[in-house]
């Protein structure tokens, strides 16, 4: 399967450590997972290790549509970095620098073939949008 390598960033008006807490309980991500209004994430199980697996559940709020995001762990570096293999193969890595009080957060991930790349990308950046307007709020 030939993969592009889409990135997506922003800057948190937070520092890591809360950016770091916020990104990966499965209490605050709930909060922030999904890419619209319109979607919700209402379960998430997080085992945040070398060979643990997080799994996020993604629905619609009409229920008319849901999967799963199922992904395990290759790399874990407190505060700083997560790269993980998705179920179908695909990798994925977010780096976290401290940025004088705030926290730039980088994802680099590895396109799938259903979806136009910039269709995945902005559904990633939308994510990551709703990341930062959480943690900074909260």
């Amino acid at each position: 399967m030939s993969t592009t390598k889409i990135t997506v960033e922003s800057t948190v008006n937070a520092g890591p450590k809360k950016v770091w807490e916020y990104w990966n309980q499965p209490k605050h991500i709930t909060n922030w997972n999904f890419a619209s209004p319109n979607w919700h994430c209402p379960k998430v199980t997080n085992d945040l290790r070398v060979g643990g697996k997080l799994s996020s559940r993604m629905e619609a709020k009409d229920g008319s549509f849901g999967f799963d995001f199922n992904v395990i762990y290759d790399e874990v570096v407190p505060q700083n970095k997560i790269s993980y293999t998705m179920e179908d193969g695909r990798k994925s890595t977010t780096t976290f620098e401290e940025l004088g009080g705030k926290t730039k957060v980088i994802t680099t991930f590895d396109s799938e073939s259903e979806n136009p790349l910039e269709m995945q990308r902005s559904g990633w950046q939308a994510i990551l949008d709703n990341f930062k307007k959480y943690t900074e709020h909260n």
